[in-house]
C-alpha cells in the first residue's frame, strides 16, 4: 500500500460503494456485510487516517479525512461513488459531500447527525490508557486489564482489535491513540455545512441509540433536502453488527 493512500480492501464488482468506519474502528468491522453488498457493488472498505493499517498524521480534521478519501478515489479511478459512513465515518462522509459534491452519487450516514455531541468517550479512553501494550503477554491479559475499566465485553473486543504484535514480542496500538485522545473534541464536533447538500441521502439510526434524535429531524432536512431518515429497531449505535440484515435491506433499496 502506498504511504500516502489509505489502506483498503475491495469486494465484488460494479458501481463503487465506499464504506467508512467509526472512531477506534477499522475496515474489519464491516467485512461481513460488505460481502453481501458485493453481490451488486464494488465495495471498498477503508481504514481512515490514524486507524487500522492506514498512515498516522500530526493533526485531525474532517476536511483532512475527506481529502484522504478523495485521494483514494482518484487512486482507484472512481469518478463518482456511493459513500457510506458510520459515526465518525458518517461525519467524514458528510464533509466529503460538502467539499466534493460532483464526486458523490448517493450518501448514507449511519447513526450520527451533523451536530456537536457532549463528551462521551471518557471511559473508553481511560481504559485504553490504562494498558501498556508493550508489557502485555497475551490478548487475554489485555482483556482482563481492560475489564477493570470497561465492563461491556463487546466494547472491549472491539477496542482490542486495535492491538497488534510488535517486533519485541509485545503489542502496540494500530491506531494513533495520542492524537485521537487529544482530538476527541473535534471528533464529536459539528459538521460545517455552508449550503444545503442536494445529494440523495439516507440517514439510518438505531432505535435504541440516542445519536440521532427526533428533535434532529428538522435540522437534518434543512441541510439535506433530499434526505430520508430510517430507524432500525432493536439496534443501538452499532447497527451493522446488531441488525445487519435490516441495514442491508435499507442500503440496497436506497442504492437501487
Amino acid at each position: 500500500m502506498e504511504n500516502n493512500i489509505l489502506n483498503y480492501k475491495t469486494f465484488g464488482k460494479g458501481e463503487p460503494l465506499v464504506v467508512l468506519h467509526g472512531l477506534f474502528g477499522s475496515l474489519d468491522n464491516w467485512q461481513s456485510i460488505a460481502k453481501t453488498w458485493a453481490n451488486d457493488y464494488q465495495v471498498v472498505l477503508v481504514d481512515l487516517p490514524n486507524h487500522g493499517k492506514s498512515y498516522h498524521t500530526d493533526s485531525f480534521s474532517y476536511d483532512q479525512m475527506a481529502t484522504a478519501v478523495l485521494e483514494l478515489c482518484d487512486h482507484l479511478k472512481f469518478d463518482s461513488i456511493n459513500l457510506l459512513g458510520h459515526s465518525m465515518g458518517g461525519k467524514t462522509a458528510i464533509n466529503f459531500a460538502v467539499n466534493y459534491p460532483d464526486r458523490i452519487k448517493k450518501l448514507i450516514v449511519v447513526d450520527i447527525a451533523p451536530k456537536a455531541y457532549p463528551p462521551h468517550h471518557d471511559e473508553i479512553l481511560e481504559g485504553l490508557h490504562s494498558l501498556n501494550p508493550n508489557e502485555l503477554s497475551s490478548r487475554k491479559e489485555a482483556d482482563e486489564k481492560l475489564a477493570l475499566k470497561i465492563e461491556n465485553v463487546g466494547v472491549r473486543l472491539f477496542l482490542l482489535k486495535n492491538l497488534k504484535r510488535n517486533d519485541q514480542g509485545g503489542y502496540e496500538w494500530k491506531m494513533n491513540l495520542p492524537l485521537l485522545t487529544e482530538s476527541v473534541s473535534s471528533v464529536i464536533g459539528t459538521n460545517k455545512i455552508p449550503f444545503p447538500i442536494s445529494t440523495p441521502t439516507l440517514f439510518v439510526r438505531g432505535g435504541q441509540s440516542n445519536y440521532i434524535l427526533d428533535s434532529d429531524f428538522d435540522f437534518i432536512f434543512e441541510n439535506f433536502p433530499n434526505a430520508a431518515i430510517e430507524t432500525i429497531e432493536n439496534a443501538g449505535h452499532w447497527v451493522h453488527a446488531e441488525q445487519p440484515e435490516q441495514l442491508d435491506q435499507l442500503v440496497t433499496s436506497f442504492l437501487s
